[in-house]
């Protein structure tokens, strides 16, 4: 469709598409991460470190670091009433929300990327919406949008697909959650005998809530399995595989249960070097939360966001947790051999659940 003209002059509509070719949102790139508040910090005196003028900074960094992508978030405290040997978590990371992308990790692919052609706000009955039609491909027999109409996850366990940028519906349209960013108070709190770990405020968090995108560090599945053994080595990982069921090529070249036995995922989610709150999310055996895949601007399913909700309703103060061995689970153990070849990383379970398993990671 050509554009208007007036006069002789060429009125362009911005429309969604024309808007994400003039303004594509910008990439964010792992060599690119800054650090330079954290080298500061770390070559001050350990007095300082453990000042309350470092918690200050501590949790000013974390607001500037995220008030363009959720400016609207609840401020995050961060509490030790256990010791008094630090006031904050180290100095080694940056805080940010945001997927940063290695070297040999392709861009988002904006080009595939495809919206809705809805006016106002999606409807859950619509016979037409593009991103309701694809949710339900991928959703089996659930009806409407996997969130309801306070935004909560109505079933856990299958991929989400958000309305993006390139869809005609309004900002506040239902199927707009992940992308809105984090609604709900969490804090991150010092604990007896799990180092850090997140809580939530004072207000309790319903089931199906959003809780916060799992950020970090975009790799290659080669990148972070080098990574791995270096990190289990000292005891601490923060690395999580892109791995869903609905990635797994079957047979017929379609999603499903039952995938290829020789697949392998593409990438994994490092927050090492930069991350969120969800980097000191603590396992449990019997946990609150489980990550979701979660697609917005990205038609790539390859690359889904990790995204964190609740699996039943948060009491205030509660510790927010979810399982290391598995994205979502309901079941039983399903049997894998737990093997602990000595690294430090094995260390035992110590959710407190009772029916802990004693171990973390398999």
């Amino acid at each position: 469709m050509s554009s208007p003209q007036i006069a002789g002059l060429t009125i362009v509509e911005f429309t969604p598409t024309r808007m994400m070719l003039e303004f594509s949102p910008k990439i964010y790139y792992s060599r690119d991460i800054p650090h330079a508040l954290q080298d500061l910090v770390n070559t001050m005196e350990v007095s300082y470190r453990r000042s309350l003028v470092a918690k200050d900074m501590f949790e000013a960094a974390i607001l500037e670091n995220t008030y363009e992508d959720e400016p609207d978030a609840p401020h995050i405290s961060i509490i030790n009433d256990v010791d008094d040997l630090d006031v904050t978590p180290a100095w080694e990371f940056y805080y940010s929300n945001r997927i940063w992308h290695g070297d040999d990790v392709p861009p988002p692919d904006l080009p595939n990327l495809r919206g809705c052609d809805c006016e106002g706000y999606c409807d859950p009955k619509s016979q037409t919406c593009s991103c309701l039609k694809r949710q339900q491909e991928y959703s089996g027999h659930l009806s409407g949008f996997i969130y309801d109409d306070k935004g909560r996850l109505k079933q856990r366990g299958f991929p989400i697909f958000e309305c993006n940028d390139l869809c005609g519906c309004l900002d506040g349209c239902r199927n707009r959650v992940v992308q809105h960013g984090r609604q709900y108070t969490v804090n991150l709190r010092k604990t007896t005998n799990k180092g850090w770990g997140v809580f939530a405020g004072r207000q309790k968090i319903p089931k199906g809530s959003f809780i916060g995108v799992y950020a970090g560090e975009l790799l290659t599945e080669n990148e972070g399995e080098q990574r791995g053994i270096k990190y289990n080595k000292f005891g601490r990982t923060y690395l999580f595989q892109l791995d869903f069921y609905h990635l797994r090529p079957e047979e017929s070249g379609t999603g499903g249960d039952e995938g290829d036995d020789d697949w392998q995922p593409k990438y994994v989610i490092d927050a090492y070097h930069a991350g969120n709150f969800t980097r000191f999310l603590n396992h449990s055996c019997d946990p609150n939360c489980a990550m979701n895949a979660c697609y917005v601007n990205e038609a790539n399913l390859d690359k889904p966001l990790l995204a964190l909700f609740t699996r039943r309703e948060v009491q205030p103060w509660e510790e927010l947790c979810f399982s290391y061995t598995g994205y979502d689970s309901d079941e039983e153990d399903d049997g894998d051999i737990h093997v602990n070849n000595g690294d430090a990383v094995y260390a035992p379970c110590l959710c407190g659940a009772k029916r802990c398993k004693g171990y973390m990671f398999k």
